[in-house]
């Protein structure tokens, strides 16, 4: 491999909006990375998520011509 070609890989604080902190690698030039949500916060991980049930195109048709 060439040493020029690659940017420079190195370690960084994020830190969630929960409150939450990790270390990752990145090419960013920064120390720190803040997100908003992360697998500690994030409604599907923590199983909150909530299922929408929609229908498809066919059931909109049989609802909009009230067929059963």
């Amino acid at each position: 491999m060439k040493n020029s070609t690659h940017p420079v890989y190195h370690t960084v604080t994020v830190t969630c909006a929960c409150g939450e902190t990790f270390l990752t690698g990145t090419t960013k030039d920064v120390s720190e990375l803040k997100v908003d949500i992360c697998s500690k916060c994030h409604p599907f991980y923590t199983g909150k998520q909530k299922m929408v049930e929609t229908g498809g195109r066919i059931g909109k048709f049989n609802k909009r011509y009230k067929r059963d």
